[in-house]
């Protein structure tokens, strides 16, 4: 056991009374009053279009490339290095995947880079907005529009973090794209231990997005007597979680404030400790780059060499505390590197060898973590 684990699932003190309260209203299986809820939330705060509750940011992704009617022949951009469910979510319906770099500056996209790649067969953009720390938004958005594709959002980390626009507005990650996914996942900020949720941005997807998320059925125009026959009417699953993940997320939703807060503080802490808790470590410190509000929601160093971070991995862990780097990229694992025929991508690979993650949750105790550091 690590004295300071990665993370530990933060409980805000209601999510017990809220599931409890869900319980008597009768209703677990989903789409009852916290779903409907917590979609309201997101929709007003951050002027979502139409917010639907996953299972996980998995399925939302999932969902979106059911919705966008994607499959073979079709071409899908996407970065290398990013969590394994971005390429599922297109590789299930058999979409080719286009991998892409990340910027020399921070573990984004670099949206230099994208237009190389874009073909005639090139359908939809995908972007993951690192740890919570947006991506160029506003060069992204032209050149999606540019070439008429989709733009979906990998938001899984990034709940209450922003775009800051030429004209210095703060555009709330998750509303740019046609679609967007996030993750409530027991590592996010906010979390049901699991869950996700898919936004559409693009009213003309709404009601095909109603169809896919109840199963593919039309149960919502049943249900409201516009429909005589509750039937099959097109591809779709069991998106909705059970109504007790919701009733936690609503707890966790009404913190979301407070959680930020406190996690800005490490956040904080780190930046200006770090170098004198870790001496004799060759690091550098997490660029946010300038148009970016980003959420606290990972504190990560880059070692000089995949050797230094080994080292650096150890050390921690001889002092109680448990540090871990993050993706392996897509385009060298062992499902598709056999068919990668792409350039280099050099700084996607960087990451892979060089990045650890630093121990970073609600309770996380600072005074602890410099005394086994320093003991």
């Amino acid at each position: 056991m690590y004295e300071i684990p990665f993370n530990r699932p933060y409980q805000t003190g209601n999510e017990w009374a809220y599931i409890q309260d869900a319980i008597n209203e009768g209703k677990l299986s989903g789409n009852g009053k916290y779903t409907r809820k917590c979609q309201r939330f997101f929709e007003k705060k951050y002027g979502f279009g139409k917010a639907f509750l996953t299972h996980s940011c998995t399925q939302a992704l999932e969902m979106a490339a059911l919705l966008l009617g994607l499959g073979p022949g079709d071409e899908v951009i996407l970065p290398s290095y990013a969590y394994v469910s971005t390429a599922n979510a297109f590789a299930l319906r058999g979409c080719s995947l286009v991998f892409a770099d990340c910027r020399p500056d921070y573990p984004a996209i670099d949206e230099t880079k994208i237009q190389r790649l874009i073909s005639s067969r090139t359908k939809a953009l995908v972007i993951v907005h690192y740890g919570g720390v947006a991506c160029n938004m506003e060069m992204i958005a032209d050149l999606v529009e540019e070439n008429g594709i989709f733009l979906i959002e990998d938001a899984a980390a990034a709940i209450d973090a922003y775009y800051i626009s030429h004209d210095d507005r703060e555009i709330p990650l998750g509303s740019m794209g046609h679609l967007a996914t996030f993750s409530f996942h027991e590592t996010k900020n906010i979390s049901c231990g699991e869950g996700g949720m898919l936004v559409v941005n693009e009213a003309s997807f709404f009601d095909r997005a109603e169809e896919i998320w109840n199963r593919g059925t039309n149960r919502k125009s049943f249900d409201q007597g516009s429909s005589n026959a509750y039937e099959w009417v097109s591809l779709g699953s069991a998106f909705a979680p059970s109504e007790i993940n919701a009733a936690w997320l609503w707890a966790q939703l009404e913190q979301l404030e407070s959680i930020r807060k406190k996690r800005k503080i490490i956040w904080d802490w780190y930046y200006q400790n770090i170098h004198s808790l870790l001496p004799g470590f060759e690091i550098e410190k997490p660029i946010v780059p300038i148009f970016a509000a980003h959420n606290y929601h990972v504190f990560y160093l880059l070692c000089k060499a995949e050797a230094g971070r080994e080292q650096l991995i150890n050390h921690l862990k001889n002092k109680g505390i448990l540090s871990v780097f993050h993706y392996q990229c897509l385009h060298q694992s062992p499902h598709f590197r056999s068919q990668y025929q792409g350039e280099p991508l050099i700084y996607a690979e960087r990451y892979q060898d060089r990045l650890l993650r630093l121990p970073l949750f609600f309770d996380l105790e600072r005074n602890k973590f410099k005394s086994l550091l320093l003991a």
